[in-house]
């Protein structure tokens, strides 16, 4: 099954994907990998603060939508190689982790096991751009 026929099964609509806000692109692709600039969490184009692991899930279709743009569709992705997570968080707070799962597993129901499993980096920090509550960027392999 193509990964675009995935997303249809899963009920999964992309938006438009984000217009950078500064001097940047939102997707580069150099050689056979696709590099995703950072991605803010938001909802209809709003930044909110709810379920963090939800949130997360709804970045990763954001993701997605910038893949889908930068590579015209997402069967082209042979994989996707690492995903770095940002959490804005408490300093107590321990669990960035469990929040990150909610983009990982999502790539896994869209890519499949084989090529959505993912090298990983969930961090902790004070505060994000925008004020965002929690920022993702990925790497990802191009066929």
């Amino acid at each position: 099954m193509s990964v675009e026929a995935r997303l249809t099964e899963l009920g999964i609509n992309l938006p438009t994907p984000a217009t950078p806000v500064a001097n940047y692109v939102t997707a580069r692709i150099s050689g056979d990998h696709l590099y995703l600039s950072g991605h803010v969490g938001k909802r209809d184009g709003e930044m909110v603060s709810d379920d963090a692991y939800v949130l997360a899930r709804a970045t990763a279709i954001d993701m997605l939508a910038s893949v889908r743009a930068a590579l015209g569709s997402l069967d082209r992705v042979a994989g996707v190689v690492k995903v770095s997570g940002f959490i804005n968080s408490a300093p107590d707070f321990t669990e960035q982790p469990a929040v990150l799962n909610g983009a990982s597993d999502l790539l896994v129901e869209v890519f499949g096991l084989e090529r959505g499993r993912h090298a990983r980096t969930a961090v902790g920090v004070a505060q994000l751009p925008l004020g965002a509550a929690i920022e993702i960027e990925a790497v990802f392999a191009v066929a």
